[in-house]
This record gives structure tokens, sequence and C-alpha cells, in this order.
């Protein structure tokens, strides 16, 4: 794949994803957008804008805004549900799972700043539980794109999916990693770099990380795989089994919990399949505390350096 040269500018991907949404609108009558007071944070003003009509804001109220969705699901509109990840996710999972996952209706839940985005406002604020939550409901894909184009690509596609979905977003900005002309495909792992000797997965904020760290593996004659695993659930299984075989070690990196999140659904596959050393980085098993989003992920041992010690450890255990 060819991968962007520019990791120096940052994009948030909130933009992205609210631009796409108002092209999207525009050829299409059926989609409306469903908030819980998160205009601002949704980045929906543009859309409030122009399609007044079709922005429903139902205040801090998120098990009804999932309510909501649904019954304009039913009623035959297209909505995207947006709201802070960790209160679209904990407050209103049992209307996520009745409404949404079990009945199969066709609504499109965008979780807002996800991951330790909120970092200053602290382990309430922090959404580090939503891929756990979310990845073992039945009929609900569980997406996390890497940058703005892979925003783009996931916004677009859901539109055509027919059945429910999570985006999961950040507000931390990210560089473009991926072609301009990238195709979302549901369940696909993005192959970033080829390598042989370990193989670095993440996704949504982690993945430029890896990215970085793959280089500076190199640099110490280790040849790092990196792939983008943007769909937890389906999980691409194939690619992950290859990345197994072929090259005997896998590191996970996330901005969520070790437990339950994209390092544990890793594991699933490889143990079942391929089982070979792993590790895992990503909040380990506390409440993560306050601070901005980069020096937590910098705490917790995901900086590009950081990481890569830890793949070179790993392989060490081949």
């Amino acid at each position: 794949m060819n991968i962007q040269a520019n990791m120096s500018k940052l994009f948030d991907c909130r933009d992205t994803f609210a631009e796409t949404l108002e092209r999207l609108a525009h050829e299409n009558d059926t989609v409306v957008a469903v908030c819980n007071d998160s205009v601002g944070s949704s980045k929906l003003g543009g859309f409030k804008a122009k399609f007044p009509d079709r922005l429903v804001n139902v205040g801090i109220a998120e098990q009804n805004m999932v309510g909501v969705g649904a019954g304009l699901a039913n009623g035959g509109r297209l909505p995207y549900v947006c709201g802070a990840s960790p209160f679209l996710t904990g407050r209103s999972l049992e209307q996520i799972k009745a409404d949404i996952s079990y009945s199969n209706a066709n609504v499109k839940l965008v979780g807002i700043s996800s991951g330790m985005a909120y970092g200053e406002l602290g382990p309430t604020h922090h959404s580090i539980e939503d891929f756990a939550w979310t990845r073992v409901l039945p009929n609900l894909p569980v997406i996390a794109p890497c940058d703005r184009i892979e925003t783009a690509a996931a916004v677009e596609w859901a539109a055509t999916y027919q059945g429910p979905c999570f985006l999961r977003l950040s507000r931390v900005g990210v560089p473009d990693l991926l072609p301009s002309d990238h195709k979302f495909e549901l369940g696909k792992a993005n192959v970033l770099r080829p390598g042989d000797d370990v193989t670095l997965i993440a996704n949504g904020t982690l993945t430029h990380r890896i990215f970085k760290a793959a280089a500076i593996l190199a640099e110490r004659g280790v040849s790092a795989r990196v792939l983008n695993l943007a769909t937890v659930r389906p999980i691409d299984e194939e690619a992950i089994i290859a990345a197994a075989r072929e090259t005997g070690a896998i590191l996970t990196a996330e901005e969520h919990s070790i437990f339950g999140g994209l390092g544990s659904a890793v594991a699933e596959v490889v143990v079942d399949n391929a089982p070979v050393p792993m590790k895992r980085l990503g909040v380990p098993g506390i409440y993560a505390p306050t601070g901005s989003a980069e020096f937590l992920l910098d705490e917790f041992g995901m900086t590009p350096s950081a990481i890569a010690d830890a793949a070179q450890a790993l392989v060490k255990r081949k």
C-alpha cells in the first residue's frame, strides 16, 4: 500500500466526518443526525445550518437518543446517532443491545472523542471500554478508522450498509496514512508495511504510532509488518493468521483497556488458529488518570520508541 509521506500534519477526523455526512445528506434526503446536546463536539454545526429539520438534539439523554435513532430507522430514515463515546456506549448500552443490535435497526452509531481524547476531564470521560462493550453484540460491526481518509470512506460505507454499525472516532489529531482513493472494506485489514520478524497491529489513533515504531525497528535490523485493523468486528482472521504464521510474533496497541478490546480480539484468533508470542499494549486494567491523550498514551508505553522496544523484546521470545 502506498503510504502518505507527510506524517507531521495532523487532522481532526471529526471534521471529515461532518463534511462527509453533509455531502451524504445532500445526496440522500433520508439522512438525519441525532445528538445529545453535542452539536459542537460532534462538529454538526454545518449540518444544523444546512439541514435544520434533519438534526434531532435530544439533550443530555443518551438512552433516549438511541431509541429515537431506532425509531427514525424504523420510519425509513438513515440516522447517524452521534455522541461522546463514553456516554453513547456506557450510558445507553441496553438500548444499543435491544433497540439497535437485537432489532438489527439501520442505525449508524458514532462515538465521538473516544479513547482518552477527553483526557483532562479524567476517568469519567475516558472511553477505554467501548470496544469491549460493543464488539460482543451480534449484528453490530465495530470500526475505528486510522485517519481522515479512512473516516470518510467508513462514513460513506455505513450509508450503504443495511444494518447497524458503531464508528469510533477521536478528536486527537492524526496524520494521513492511507491513499486518497482508499475504499473501506468491512472486516479487511490493511497491510501498511511488509515485514517478516514481527507484526504490529493497531487502529484509530495508534496506527501512525506503530507505523513509526516499525521504522525504528527497521533501523535496528528488525522487519516489522504493520496492520491497520480498523474493523474490530468482524475481524480479519485471515490477515491475523497469516501474520502469526509468517512473522511468528504479534504486538497490538490500542487506546483502550487491554482487556476486551483490540488485543483481546486478535488474541482470540491467534490462540484458536496459530498460537505465537503476543504482547498487548494499552491501558493495563486501571482507571486511566487525568492528562492529555498524548501524555497518557506515552505514559502507558505507547510512544513509537517504547512500542519498538516491546516488539524487539517479543521477537526474542520466538
